[in-house]
């Protein structure tokens, strides 16, 4: 069953600018401490943040109890993420990506936020937090309600030609991809593994058709960093004016392992502004951080805006 709109917003109300979807329960068998103990592990965090301006730092751990998987949580599968110079040398690559992809997409785009999105987008609204940053490309916190927002890693919701730069809704390449390839989503399971960047564990791809750009016949990517890739240097500026507008940086759900998201807390830390983690596991940044809270973000995010 999910929980009311009490359980995240003081007010037992949310403002109306936040684009409010059904609020998901965490899973049966996700983290949850008791009240009181919640509490005790939240208590350093709140008197470090309280009266603070904050930068959030947000990674894959904020969207598994929307459904979505993270990449390093204890028994995730190893994987092996193509490189943008195999993308872009290799129509065999590209066909097996988008194979993938056209399976894959279909579980982040009907994930729904969860309370972890919407108390950092009403701690927003009431100008505690200055901006989010996220590693993540579901667009979950834009759908919850963040208006500054940095998608350092790009958006899972578009495409973008590598030639002429013409950007296109990834539903309507969906619709193109199935026209391509009939009965290509029916011969595959529901519950196939998939990445939370979309990525579908099938094999057997050399079949499936890629489509072009439309406009000049170039080469469609999802608009999202590959591995080995570079992020948008105008994202970079975007999030460190987040960070320097800031008093503080919270950081939830990341385990901080790639240098993209990393940098900005090591920026922070030069400073002296006070860092602190929530997150399930150890992190690249805690021997910079004032306090690592153990806890999940679902719970931890709604603490933090009932009590800032």
């Amino acid at each position: 069953m999910a929980n009311s709109i009490e359980d995240y917003f003081p007010s037992g109300k949310a403002p109306q600018n936040l684009r409010i979807r059904n609020i998901q329960a965490p899973p049966a068998d996700a983290a949850r401490p008791d009240p009181d103990d919640l509490a005790a592990a939240m208590e350093p965090a709140v008197e470090i943040l309280s009266g603070r301006s904050i930068a959030a730092i947000t990674g894959a751990g904020v969207s598994t109890d929307s459904g979505l998987p993270d990449y390093r949580s204890p028994g995730s599968p190893p994987r092996n993420p193509m490189t943008i110079q195999q993308f872009m040398a290799s129509e065999s690559y590209r066909a097996h990506y988008w194979a993938r992809n056209h399976i894959g997409w279909s579980r982040p785009v009907q994930a729904l936020p969860n309370a972890g999105h919407y108390a950092l987008a009403h701690l927003e609204h009431r100008g505690i937090v200055t901006g989010v940053i996220t590693q993540n490309v579901d667009m979950l916190h834009a759908v919850a309600g963040t208006e500054r927002l940095v998608n350092l890693h790009g958006r899972g919701d578009r495409v973008v030609c590598t030639q002429c730069g013409r950007y296109m809704d990834r539903a309507a390449l969906h619709e193109i991809l199935t026209e391509l390839n009939p009965g290509w989503s029916e011969k595959h399971v529901e519950d196939v593994e998939v990445a939370p960047d979309a990525d579908a564990a099938i094999t057997d791809t050399a079949d499936f058709r890629v489509a072009d750009c439309p406009r000049c016949g170039g080469i469609l990517s999802t608009d999202v960093v590959f591995f080995g890739g570079r992020v948008d240097p105008a994202n970079v500026v975007a999030a460190r004016e987040i960070v320097t507008d800031s008093e503080a940086v919270l950081v939830a759900g990341s385990s901080l392992s790639v240098a993209s998201a990393l940098r900005f807390v090591r920026e922070a830390a030069k400073t002296q502004v006070p860092i602190v983690i929530i997150n399930r596991g150890p992190t690249r940044g805690d021997q910079y951080a004032a306090v690592h809270v153990y806890v999940g973000t679902s719970r931890a995010l709604p603490y933090l805006d009932r009590f800032l």
